[in-house]
């Protein structure tokens, strides 16, 4: 499946964009769940434009720079409707090479594992503030009261993020604990 095509599908149901727009929205909004480059974004959008599922208009900024405007077509619209009806299967469990290297910990000299630990800590750490103060200019900004608002969806997924960074916290402090226990 081309989930790719359903984020983008679901972007430019939200507002037209340019190729500059989407790729903005997957480095800053989506980049918590999802990523793509801007050498899948181009690709996609010249399939998804083959399909009739978006159309564009060319506009001209300054004296030559023409940009390609995209917007949703009816028959992307339904196929964005069937999509978010469909039940997906669970995702399987996303790599974390820091894991990885956790589960060999027994093969490191305590010491450069604990120091691994605290800089894994440090890391999230600055994620978590990261991810909170953009929910608080979030909250600030727009309007997340009703599941109708599009700024919902961003909501419950930055919501999800921060919780996902505090259990790894957690995680990292008690690994941390053991650690200097064992020492």
């Amino acid at each position: 499946m081309r989930t790719l095509k359903y984020a983008i599908l679901g972007l430019v149901n939200r507002s037209s964009l340019t190729g500059y727009d989407i790729t903005k929205k997957f480095n800053e909004g989506l980049v918590e769940f999802w990523y793509a480059r801007h050498s899948q974004i181009y690709p996609e959008l010249k399939k998804l434009t083959d399909e009739d599922l978006i159309s564009y208009e060319t506009i001209i900024q300054g004296e030559k720079l023409e940009k390609k405007l995209y917007t949703i077509t009816e028959k992307g619209k339904r196929s964005l409707q069937k999509w978010l009806a469909k039940d997906d299967p669970l995702e399987p469990t996303p790599k974390d090479v820091f894991k990885l290297k956790a589960y060999f910990c027994d093969e490191m000299n305590i010491d450069i594992l604990l120091q691994q630990f605290e800089i894994a800590l440090n890391k999230h750490s600055e994620r978590l503030e990261y991810l909170e103060a953009s929910m608080k200019k979030l909250s600030k900004t727009k309007d997340i009261s009703k599941v109708s608002s599009p700024s919902f969806g961003d909501y419950i997924v930055l919501n999800s993020a921060i919780m996902r960074e505090k259990s790894y916290i957690d995680w990292l402090n008690d690994c941390i604990k053991r650690i200097v226990n064992n020492k």
